[in-house]
This record gives structure tokens, C-alpha cells and sequence, in this order.
């Protein structure tokens, strides 16, 4: 079962947006520098949303003379941007508002507008955490959520769960450090929230990034897609010994080179051997765009 990345970019987009223009509000009115930087970070996420889906849009396009592996590992790199984009436009903006509240502390006006707002943010991402969960879950097996985040290869899905989870961790931040501004007066609390909340989206920048890095870079396929892959060759009537198998993720798409034992003396019985696993593998494992099959004679 595959995961459905674009239902969880829609999820994401209507609750960041809506999420946004609440704390856009709530900022205005509370004067609250924790409200600022979440709206900051809530419109980053909508912004972050829509680059996955022109590169997940870019990455359908075809091979050509230029390209000639096609566009897949485009939405790796527009993953990348969005990774780029929550560590400066989120991160460090949130810790230059909260460097400069500290300096400058204000009091916050309609502290209980935030609360009402945050709350209304944490249950808008639960939502969209819920929906992205469900996705991952498909494709997940008996992998844990972060064996899951290491291992695998779809990226539009890393980075939403990586937004979900810090926008969810910046919101009860926030809402922390509201509640703790309205129990003490004192309006450091608000700008140590939105340094807080500055440090989270920093490191969950840099965890996404790696991990995007790594696939721009070339890397394999998933390691249960590979050991499934190996297992079936190993299966096939012909092939007696797997000697190489290589696998190159390409955005959705897969290159698979292999190096096998075959049995046949002649040209002809290798040349049907190959065929036959060739048709059976893109059968079994649709996602495989290319498949380079190199023999080595039992006899």
C-alpha cells in the first residue's frame, strides 16, 4: 500500500492557512511576540506546502534528451527549499522576535484572545498530524514513527510530518509561554516562547534536511524494498545467485541494476531468463522505471 502524499499536503495547506490568519489576529491584538512567531511560522508551512506540490507536479514530467532519467528528484530538491525556508523564515525569525521582546518587553494586551487562538492551532494541527499519521501508516509496517522518518524515501511525506510535529510543538510553547506572561505579568515569558519556538523549528530544519540531503544526493531504495526485491529475483525460474543489486530512488520512481547467476548454456536461454524476470519484477514492483539486468552463465 502506498501512501497518499498529496491528500496530506492538502490537509496540511487548509489548516496552516487557516491557523495563520487566526494568529495574525491574535498578534495584532494581543501584541504577543510567542503569536507573531507562530503566525510567521504558520504562513512559512502554507508557503512550504504549495513548493511540494509544484515539485511533486514538476517530477511527473518526463524524460527527455536532457534529462534523461526524468524529472523525479525534483521534489527532493523543492523539499530541500522548504527545509531552508523553516529554518530561516521560521527558525531565525523566531529568535531575532523573541532576542528583541526580551530587550524590549511589552505587556501583552487580550492575553485570553491567544489562549483562545493557540488552542484553536493545536486542535486545527492535530488534525493535520492525524491525517498525515494515517499516511505514514500505510507504508510503515512495524517500523517505529522514526525508523520510519530515517528509512524512508518519500519526501513530501518526511516534511509534513516534520512541520506537523514542530508546528504542534511551537503551539504548546506558545501557549506556555502566554499563560505563564498572564500568570506572572512579567512579558519575558512571551519572548523566551518565541525563542523557544525558534530553537524547535531550527532543529527539525536540520533533521529534514538531512534526511533530503541524503536523497538528493542518490540514495537507495528503502532497505525492506531492497531485501523484498532481492527475495523475489532469488525466486524467479533462471536465476541462481544474486551477485549485485543496485537501487537508485528517483522521487517515485525506482532504477533497479542487476547482477545475477542465470542458468543456460546459450545466448538465447539467458536472453529468455532475463525476460521472464524482468516482466515478473515490474509486475510485482510497478514503481520501477528503469531495470538493467547483467548475466553471469552457470555453465
Amino acid at each position: 500500500m502506498k501512501a497518499d502524499s498529496t491528500r496530506t499536503i492538502y490537509y496540511a495547506l487548509g489548516a496552516n492557512l487557516a491557523i495563520a490568519v487566526a494568529k495574525t489576529g491574535g498578534a495584532v491584538a494581543t501584541g504577543s511576540s510567542a503569536m507573531l512567531a507562530e503566525a510567521i511560522h504558520s504562513y512559512a508551512d502554507a508557503g512550504n506546502q504549495v513548493l511540494l506540490l509544484w515539485g511533486m507536479k514538476q517530477a511527473k514530467r518526463p524524460p527527455s534528451a536532457d534529462y534523461p532519467l526524468g524529472w523525479g528528484k525534483a521534489v527532493f530538491f523543492w523539499s530541500f527549499i522548504v527545509a531552508i525556508v523553516l529554518f530561516s523564515l521560521g527558525g531565525m525569525f523566531s529568535l531575532y522576535e523573541g532576542w528583541h521582546k526580551l530587550r524590549h518587553p511589552e505587556p501583552l494586551s487580550y492575553p485570553w484572545v491567544a489562549v483562545g487562538i493557540l488552542v484553536f492551532g493545536l486542535v486545527a494541527e492535530a488534525i493535520s498530524m492525524r491525517a498525515c499519521l494515517q499516511e505514514v501508516n500505510k507504508v510503515r509496517g512495524q517500523r517505529t514513527v522514526w525508523r520510519w522518518f530515517r528509512e524512508s524515501r518519500q519526501s513530501e511525506l518526511v516534511v509534513i510530518l516534520g512541520e506537523d510535529f514542530a508546528a504542534l510543538l511551537g503551539l504548546a510553547l506558545a501557549l506556555i509561554a502566554v499563560l505563564m506572561t498572564i500568570l506572572t505579568g512579567n512579558p519575558m515569558w512571551d519572548g523566551l516562547g518565541s525563542m523557544w519556538i525558534g530553537v524547535v523549528l531550527i532543529a527539525v530544519a536540520i533533521g529534514i534536511g538531512r534526511e533530503i540531503m541524503a536523497l538528493l544526493i542518490g540514495q537507495s531504495a528503502e532497505p525492506q524494498t531492497e531485501a523484498r526485491l532481492r527475495e523475489f529475483l532469488l525466486k524467479q525460474d533462471g536465476i541462481d545467485e544474486i551477485y549485485r543489486l543496485i537501487t537508485l530512488q528517483l522521487g517515485t520512481s525506482l532504477m533497479v541494476s542487476v547482477k545475477a547467476r542465470l542458468r543456460g548454456s546459450s545466448a538465447k536461454d539467458l536472453v529468455a531468463s532475463i525476460n521472464r524476470a524482468e516482466v515478473a519484477t515490474r509486475a510485482e514492483f510497478p514503481e520501477i522505471q528503469w531495470l538493467f539486468f547483467e548475466p553471469d552463465s552457470a555453465d
